[in-house]
């Protein structure tokens, strides 16, 4: 149970068959309380709602209550969440949907449960009903063609805020990988939409950027930060700074490690913590009142997918800056991962909490995609790919269905959790670092793996927008694969001239079999020139 449960007085129960068991037994609902310890309305709808006696005892008496962290449980969280949490969701004792609704004050709360309740006592399980999410099945395969790269950059044209940057006309998300699609499709929409984040989101005083704007101009932005968005965004930046070689990007890059490296450094488990919450109260304060202030709440929890992604954007980093720093907290977190995080066989645990004895999910494919991406990026900037291969071939193996697509994870558990779902964000993290994969071993059953996983997508390509603009960089990287190839080891000039040099999209592949002292380029599978040393190769890769 999460910490936080202790400022209600409802008696909440553990998410699991025991719950539903006894829901089904006593022949009521259930009330799931989908929760994060990073939202300030969590904490406030349990000081306001669930710490009122008369509802605690009203949910108490009626209902089975169980509290559940999203973050921790993400495949609950991915079948119940409710658009945004705390998400307050009332269930039948098979898991199916009563009611729901997100954040409830007192009033609210109460018309909701005698809704509930007259709902369930005239109809039962059969007023129940299964998410569209849940019940969608597989995914619409069709034909991977480079038709899919053009609508994508269609979309980000006809999406475009001229005015304000990003895209879209209402809420403004970060999107660091839609940012860095632009890079080398619409660049100008891309550095101005960086410019529009590190102007609105970012902290200038305590560091790390804020989740989102709630307003098409970038205010009223949201406090809250997590793990993997800063990671995203300083790869963003890092890229930019490739292109552009504008020193500006550089320093936004560096001042989020220093945000990543201090206030999200868990330094007892020598890994990155999952979130900091956010506190509007604490961050409208002028900076010299902040140093008086207590900083708002750090989940120290070390997530593995969360972790994979800071992974993936200090080595990114390190290779356009050479940060001795950067790739010293590469390493750690990534040991960290491999050594506690990882089993023999390449399962991934989604986090492991020894002095609490809790452990999380095993195999969950947000977690496998984003810790073999690390593990990839990695390999091509540090020499150094560990359990890389062993993570791949135990995710196809186990989570490929027969069309390509990829369960999000086991299908068992309470609830829903033995319906499975195919989420398109975490097979497009698969698909990319497969893509990498298949180039670092020469393996082409890794490329054949994430081609089969695009595909079974395909067939919706047409409806997808700029918020998946990573999948077309996906589908267009398998349809000409790109490579530079350095007969020398990792840190050698060659090599670290192949990082700075090769475009974001290519994978760099250090000390390369059958080369001695030579880099050489290939696209789709061809050589397309050689180089001996970093001057050579410059000219060979930007045509100069």
């Amino acid at each position: 149970m999460d910490e936080f449960a202790a400022d209600t007085k409802v008696e909440w129960r553990e998410w699991g068959p025991a719950a539903f068991e006894d829901a089904a037994e006593a022949g009521k609902p259930l009330l799931l309380a989908l929760t994060v310890p990073w939202s300030s309305e969590c904490r406030e709808m349990d000081r306001r709602t669930y710490g009122e006696p008369r509802i605690a005892a009203n949910v108490n008496d009626g209902f089975v209550p169980v509290r559940v962290d999203a973050d921790r449980h993400p495949r609950v969280r991915e079948r119940y969440n409710m658009g945004g949490f705390p998400s307050t969701v009332f269930l039948t004792p098979d898991g199916k949907v009563l009611s729901g609704a997100t954040y409830l004050g007192p009033d609210g709360f109460r018309d909701i449960l005698d809704g509930v309740r007259e709902t369930w006592d005239a109809k039962g399980e059969a007023a129940g009903s299964v998410p569209r999410s849940v019940g969608a099945g597989v995914p619409p395969a069709g034909e991977v063609t480079p038709r899919i790269e053009e609508h994508m950059v269609e979309q980000l044209l006809g999406a475009y805020d001229e005015e304000f940057g990003g895209w879209g006309s209402d809420v403004k998300f970060p999107m660091a990988r839609t940012v860095e699609f632009a890079l080398v499709r619409a660049r100008d929409q891309a550095t101005r939409t960086l410019e529009a984040i590190r102007t609105h989101l970012r902290d200038t005083y305590d560091g790390g950027f804020y989740r989102f704007a709630a307003n098409r101009d970038w205010s009223d932005a949201r406090s809250e930060k997590l793990l993997d968005e800063n990671a995203a965004i300083l790869r963003a930046f890092a890229h930019a700074y490739r292109y552009t070689g504008e020193e500006a990007y550089r320093e936004t890059a560096e001042g989020t490690l220093d945000y990543l490296t201090t206030t999200l450094w868990n330094g007892e488990a020598e890994a990155f913590a999952g979130s900091q919450a956010g506190d509007s109260s604490y961050t409208q304060l002028q900076a010299t009142e902040r140093e008086d202030a207590d900083a708002p709440h750090v989940d120290d929890t070390v997530f593995a997918d969360r972790n994979g992604v800071a992974v993936d954007a200090l080595c990114t980093y390190v290779a356009y800056t050479d940060d001795e720093r950067a790739q010293r907290y590469a390493e750690r977190a990534r040991d960290h991962v491999v050594e506690q995080l990882v089993d023999d066989d390449g399962a991934v645990i989604h986090y492991a909490d020894p002095d609490a004895g809790d452990v999380g999910e095993r195999g969950l494919l947000l977690d496998q995609a984003r810790v073999l991406q690390g593990l990839t990026t990695s390999w091509q900037v540090l020499g150094e790919g560990g359990p890389a291969t062993a993570v791949a071939d135990w995710t196809v193996d186990e989570l490929q269905a027969e069309n390509g697509a990829f369960r999000d994870g086991p299908v068992t558990g309470a609830g829903l959790l033995s319906e499975p779902q195919y989420p398109l964000d975490a097979t497009v993290e698969l698909a990319d670092a497969l893509a990498d994969l298949a180039e670092l071993t020469g393996d082409e059953e890794y490329r054949t793996a994430a081609e089969e996983a695009i595909a079974a997508f395909a067939g919706a390509a047409d409806r997808m927008g700029v918020e998946v603009a990573a999948y077309a960089s996906v589908a267009s990287r398998l349809l000409e694969p790109a490579s530079v190839r350095v007969g020398a080891l990792a840190g050698s000039d060659l090599h670290r001239a192949a990082l700075r040099l090769a475009d974001h999209e290519s994978v760099v592949v250090p000390d390369a079999a059958n080369l001695d002292d030579v880099a050489e380029q290939r696209v789709d599978g061809e050589v397309t020139g050689t180089a001996e040393s970093p001057a050579e190769l410059e000219a060979l890769l930007t045509g100069e």
